[in-house]
């Protein structure tokens, strides 16, 4: 009887436990400067790191930008980046929906999703004038 106890017990925890693999998600850490010049439509590039699992994983960032918008910026964010399972996942098309200001100085935050379910949530300081509320396609590529 005591070992259908311990089967009992050992097959509750694979139950209860679930198993991480080396493929479960984490989330990452980025930091990203952004220039962008733009009125009603924008371009703009820049570059940032990724910080996952311990490394650190320069990109460069490249974008457009329509809808209300008028200006020149200088963005620098931070926040943090869910629904990587491993960091090529990280690179790839970006859709996003921003707003912000700056008149001398002001704040930022833009909302990035991609296809391979990878979001990024940034927030930051602008320094240069520009206002703007738009739809915005951005494209990482790891260096």
């Amino acid at each position: 009887m005591s070992s259908a106890i311990r089967l009992a017990v050992i097959a509750l925890f694979a139950v209860l436990l679930p198993a991480t693999s080396s493929l479960a998600q984490a989330p990452g850490y980025v930091r990203v400067t952004f220039v962008k010049a733009a009125l009603i439509a924008g371009a703009g590039g820049g570059h940032g790191v990724l910080t996952y699992r311990g490394r650190d994983y320069p990109f460069r960032v490249s974008g457009l930008s329509l809808g209300i918008t008028a200006g020149a910026s200088v963005t620098r964010l931070e926040g943090r980046a869910s629904g990587i399972r491993q960091v090529s996942d990280f690179a790839g098309t970006y859709s996003s929906v921003g707003g912000g200001g700056a008149l001398v100085g002001g704040v930022g935050g833009v909302h990035l999703a991609n296809a391979k379910g990878v979001r990024i949530d940034l927030q930051g300081l602008k320094a240069g004038m520009e206002f703007a509320a738009n739809l915005s396609s951005i494209n990482i590529s790891l260096k």
